[in-house]
C-alpha cells in the first residue's frame, strides 16, 4: 500500500461487515491474503499469508479496505489493539475467505439478526485432553443450530476470542479440559463469578495461548459488557506428557458424545429461557 492509500484511510469510519464472494465477513474472521501488487516485496512476502480482520473501514470515497493482523506476527497482540506497523489494509479483492463465516452465516438464518449465544471451543490439540473443547466445537458445527447460536474452534488463540466477547452476546459457552479432580470424563457446567473476578493481569494475554481466565479478565478490562459465561468443562486424563501427544485419551474421547448432548440442551434452555 503506498502513502496516497494511507493518506485515504485517514478520513475512515468503521463498518459492519464486507461481501466477499457471497460471503459475509465481519471482525474476527479468518482470510487468506492475496495482494495485487506484485512488484511490491512487502505484498510478495505477505502472499498466501492467513490473517485475521480486525475491522473493516471505509474511506470518505466510499471505497471499503479490510484491516488485518497476521496469524504469524510474533506483533499480533498490538495488531489486536490497533497499533501502527502491525495492522495492514487491503481491498476486499485482495482477500479471500478461509472458512464459512460463522457471523455471516447466522445472520442469513436469522434474516440478518446478530448471533446472541457464542459457543466457544478452546484448547491445544497437540496436548492430549486439551484438544477436548477443539473436538467438540467441530462436531458442533456439522449439527443444525439455532440461527442466534455461534460456534467458534478458537483454540489457542486467546486475543480472539477475549475480542469476541466484546460482541455483546447475551451468553457464551466455554467448552475446554477442566480439571477438577472428578474421574477422566467427567463433563461437568460451572458458571464463573464474573463480579469477583480478579483485575486484568498487567501482562498482556500470550496470541497463541489460551488461559481462559485470563482471556475473561481481559474481557472485562476492555470496553464492552461480558454478560453470562457458562464453562462445560470435562475432567482430562493427561496432556499427553513432556512431549505431547495428538488425539484424546480414551475416558475424554468417550465424553464427547454426551458433552455435545448436554451443549444441546443448553442451548434450548438458554434461548427458550428454561435455563437458570
Amino acid at each position: 500500500m503506498n502513502q496516497w492509500e494511507w493518506n485515504l484511510l485517514e478520513d475512515r469510519a468503521t463498518v459492519d461487515h464486507v461481501e466477499i464472494g457471497g460471503i459475509s465477513l465481519r471482525a474476527g474472521d479468518r482470510v487468506r491474503l492475496h495482494p495485487r501488487n506484485g512488484g511490491d516485496i512487502l505484498d510478495i512476502a505477505l502472499r498466501g499469508q492467513m490473517a485475521t480482520i480486525e475491522s473493516v473501514e471505509e474511506d470518505y470515497e466510499g471505497a471499503q479496505h479490510v484491516c488485518v493482523v497476521l496469524d504469524d506476527d510474533p506483533g499480533r497482540d498490538l495488531g489486536l489493539m490497533r497499533q501502527p506497523g502491525h495492522r495492514f489494509f487491503f481491498t476486499p479483492a485482495e482477500v479471500e475467505p478461509i472458512e464459512p463465516s460463522a457471523h455471516g452465516a447466522a445472520a442469513e438464518r436469522s434474516g440478518g439478526k446478530k448471533a446472541s449465544l457464542l459457543v466457544a471451543g478452546i484448547g491445544n490439540i497437540f496436548l492430549g485432553d486439551d484438544g477436548f473443547g477443539v473436538e467438540v466445537a467441530r462436531r458442533l458445527l456439522a449439527r443444525p443450530l439455532p440461527p442466534a447460536v455461534r460456534v467458534v474452534d478458537f483454540g489457542i488463540r486467546g486475543f480472539d476470542l477475549a475480542f469476541a466477547l466484546q460482541d455483546g452476546y447475551d451468553t457464551t459457552i466455554l467448552i475446554d479440559a477442566y480439571p477438577h479432580g472428578k474421574p477422566p470424563g467427567t463433563v461437568s457446567v460451572i458458571e464463573p463469578d464474573l463480579e469477583n473476578m480478579a483485575e486484568a493481569p498487567s501482562e498482556f494475554v500470550q496470541p497463541h495461548a489460551m488461559n481462559p481466565t485470563n482471556v475473561l479478565r481481559m474481557a472485562r478490562s476492555m470496553n464492552g459488557s461480558l454478560k453470562r459465561v457458562l464453562l462445560v468443562g470435562c475432567e482430562p486424563f493427561d496432556f499427553g506428557g513432556e512431549q505431547g501427544r495428538m488425539g484424546l485419551s480414551k475416558e475424554v474421547e468417550a465424553a464427547v458424545d454426551g458433552a455435545l448432548e448436554q451443549i444441546e440442551a443448553l442451548i434450548a434452555g438458554i434461548l427458550n429461557g428454561t435455563q437458570a
